[in-house]
């Protein structure tokens, strides 16, 4: 493996050793005359020029093209290095064909791609077995996000997909059904990121698309590739027509428009979407505390409305780890850390669901979180965490000394005879640490463990030679 490791490693730096001598040979034939070229090249010859000189000039060379290869190229590397996931060549081509103001694309503005490869002079090239456009090298990512490089990437992004959007035979296309995204490969990267981008950046143009988006945003094709990302492809927009433009910018964390939709006669702030969310409880589960804040101003906010099966802000802020947002939850005398939610869960219980160690050590830093307070199946925190194998938590509960390692749930099954069902040995082992654990109680099947009691002497005694 040593070996393996080394010989990538001398790969990967003869690989870097290769693009610098291309990238210096570029260099040096860039310059327009046979003087400079000879100055440039005894400079490469002398002191080197490293990569970030490098990409410097060949960004210079990109923006001296003559007439739209220019625009062409800069445009080229900001979506590639901008994007929220590697695009297809497709999906760039038509990007790149927007235009901000017009109504509908011009397929005519659909650049072949040979062309759009070669206005960035090299440093984009097409995988060709993922079909995905890419950086030549990961330095040259680093280099172009670098602030001042691509100034406004974000923001010109966010206003090519609302443009994007906005476009008539976007807006005529159905919004119930499985979406055909035949003819639009642009559509669905659009729908998916738009949000991620202007929460970066937000001009005044793109903040007037994304309202004009928002406000028709629940008979809008968009909203059926939002949803069905985020719920799964079993949801078809039937139901979806309830997830309006308010839900969608909660769930971007976008602040400005949010605030504008609030204000916007008729907009419902409590409106429950096809799964019973309001707004708040979506920038809740995304951790969008700025959101949250401006919600919980509002005299007329509903905050613990619950979803169709129970779910709250707090819940859901607890059950992703969102720390900010929990505390600001609880800075409201309307939540409390013990309450439950509409499945009789707690916000230490989904903590310990998904091993939230810092959510886990959060709540129980409070004086009005109980450890051990159980669900409706008498499911403890500790109990969760050791039937999921969460160590980390299972170790911040056995650190209090008023958690009760032996606590049952209905069926008499505990935490130890869960993690040892579920061969979380990890867990297993912080259990059998403590001097008060039961290892020999079993659940009311009759199954305290799959172990022999042979494996349970074997393992403590490995157990008494670890602590």
């Amino acid at each position: 493996m040593t070996n393996s490791i080394a010989k990538l490693g001398s790969l990967v730096d003869g690989l870097q050793r290769f693009l610098l001598v291309a990238l210096n040979i570029d260099a040096v034939l860039g310059e327009t005359s046979l003087a400079k070229r000879k100055k440039m090249l005894q400079k490469v010859v002398t002191t080197g020029v490293d990569l970030n000189s490098v990409y410097d000039q060949t960004l210079q060379r990109i923006r001296g093209q003559k007439g739209d290869r220019s625009r062409l190229g800069v445009e080229v590397l900001m979506w590639v290095s901008h994007s929220r996931r590697p695009l297809l060549i497709d999906e760039l081509r038509h990007a790149l064909a927007v235009e901000i103001q017009s109504t509908d694309l011009n397929p005519e503005n659909i650049r072949p791609q040979d062309t759009v490869l070669r206005s960035c002079l090299g440093l984009v090239v097409v995988d060709k077995e993922a079909s995905t456009v890419r950086l030549i090298h990961y330095t040259l990512q680093e280099y172009l996000r670098h602030p001042g490089v691509l100034p406004g990437a974000h923001n010109a992004l966010a206003l090519t997909c609302l443009a994007y959007l906005n476009y008539d035979q976007v807006k005529s296309l159905p919004a119930v059904g499985p979406p055909s995204l035949q003819g639009m490969p642009f559509l669905e990267y659009s729908s998916l990121y738009w949000g991620n981008h202007a929460k970066e950046e937000l001009s005044d143009g793109a903040k007037s698309l994304a309202l004009k988006l928002l406000k028709l945003y629940d008979n809008h094709i968009s909203a059926t590739l939002l949803f069905r990302l985020e719920r799964g492809s079993q949801y078809r927009l039937g139901a979806v027509s309830l997830f309006t433009g308010l839900h969608c910018a909660s769930y971007f964390g976008i602040v400005e428009v949010v605030k504008e939709l609030i204000e916007t006669k008729g907009c419902d702030i409590n409106q429950g979407d096809c799964l019973g969310f309001t707004p708040l409880v979506w920038a809740a589960g995304w951790g969008n505390e700025g959101v949250v804040r401006l919600i919980l101003a509002r005299d007329d906010a509903i905050l613990d409305q619950p979803g169709n099966y129970g779910e709250t802000p707090l819940s859901q802020a607890s059950l992703h780890g969102h720390e900010g947002v929990v505390g600001l939850l609880l800075g409201r005398h309307d939540f409390s850390p013990n309450s439950q939610d509409g499945a009789g869960q707690r916000s230490l219980w989904w903590a310990c669901f998904t091993g939230q160690e810092e959510m886990v050590r959060f709540l129980l830093a409070r004086d009005d979180v109980n450890p051990n307070e159980p669900d409706r199946c008498r499911r403890t925190p500790l109990w969760l965490a050791s039937f999921c194998g969460h160590e980390g938590a299972v170790r911040l509960l056995l650190a209090r000394g008023d958690v009760n390692p032996n606590e049952a749930d209905n069926c008499g099954q505990t935490p130890l005879s869960q993690a040892s069902f579920r061969g979380h040995d990890g867990v297993v082992r912080l259990l059998l640490a403590r001097d008060d654990i039961n290892p020999d109680r079993p659940g009311n099947y009759g199954q305290g463990s799959e172990w022999s009691a042979e494996d349970w002497t074997e393992l403590a005694s490995q157990v008494e030679s670890q602590v």
